[in-house]
């Protein structure tokens, strides 16, 4: 097997590293680290694998160039690091393509003096998948939680507007109510009955927000029963003054002239003689 180079050290970095479980092969120890965001020599320069034979590594991530496709696609700037493992950088290179996922891969190699053959191939890959899906699980996990999270902030500010605007329907009920009982003691000649006194609301604090969604559709309702009533009423109103200005102008005819009104009365006499 090829010598290891020799890497210069750098800072590890602790964070946003998805580790996988250790495979032991004939005195070879194998273990894989994942990242969507931390650099080649980053993730190679992790304290555990300052001590490993080799520390091959894989890297897939967006190219700035665009492909000149209609439809533009991203295009991804493929690589891979043998780091004296022959054609092994090259297999991590496949795992990251295969899965479609971004990021970098580094598998830590320690060599036990026993040549394992072509299943150490089988145990990269292995390790790595494994630290892929670990990241893949806590990230779904993390965007379950932002999902919740944004989803309670909406319940709350629809809660919050349903609430405020149920209220003020409370209260437009009311108030077109008495409206109406108004309107119905003019077409009736009435003195106008007092409006029944509102009941106290309800306490929509209490109140789920599917619950709340229901309220305002029957106080749509309630409201639109009672614009109709109003609106029935005023066109009742209408007629009775349309009613009342045609039999003021007929008294008026008669007041103005009751010479005519005698001289007609006397001629349908003299016709009827």
């Amino acid at each position: 097997m090829a010598p290891k180079r020799e890497r210069s050290p750098s800072p590890a970095p602790s964070l946003d590293i998805f580790r996988s479980s250790t495979i032991e092969d004939k005195n070879s120890s194998f273990i894989a680290a994942y990242s969507p965001s931390l650099s080649v020599k980053a993730l190679q320069s992790i304290p555990e694998f300052v001590s490993a034979s080799h520390r091959i590594a894989a890297w897939r991530k967006p190219s700035r160039q665009r492909s000149l496709m209609p439809e533009t696609k991203i295009l991804y700037d493929l690589g891979h690091d043998d780091d004296g493992e022959k054609w092994a950088g090259g297999r991590l290179e496949h795992v990251l393509n295969d899965i479609s996922i971004e990021g970098v891969v580094v598998v830590a190699r320690w060599y036990g003096g026993i040549n394992i053959g072509p299943i150490r191939f089988t145990h990269i890959e292995n390790c790595a998948k494994e630290a892929i899906w670990k990241w893949r699980t806590a990230d779904a996990e993390v965007r379950r939680e932002q999902a919740a999270k944004k989803q309670k902030v909406e319940d709350e500010t629809a809660r919050a507007g349903l609430e405020e605007n149920l209220r003020e329907r409370d209260l437009n009920i009311f108030v077109l109510r008495g409206l109406l009982a108004d309107k119905n003691a003019k077409l009736k000649d009435s003195d106008p009955v007092p409006p029944t006194p509102q009941k106290k609301p309800p306490d929509y604090g209490t109140m789920t927000l599917e619950a709340l969604k229901r309220v305002d559709k029957a106080r749509d309702a309630t409201i639109a029963f009672i614009l109709k009533q109003i609106d029935k009423v005023d066109e009742e109103l209408k007629l009775l003054e349309v009613f009342d200005d045609s039999t003021q102008d007929s008294w008026k005819d008669v007041d103005e002239d009751p010479k005519r009104t005698v001289d007609d009365a006397s001629s349908t006499k003299d016709n009827e003689g």
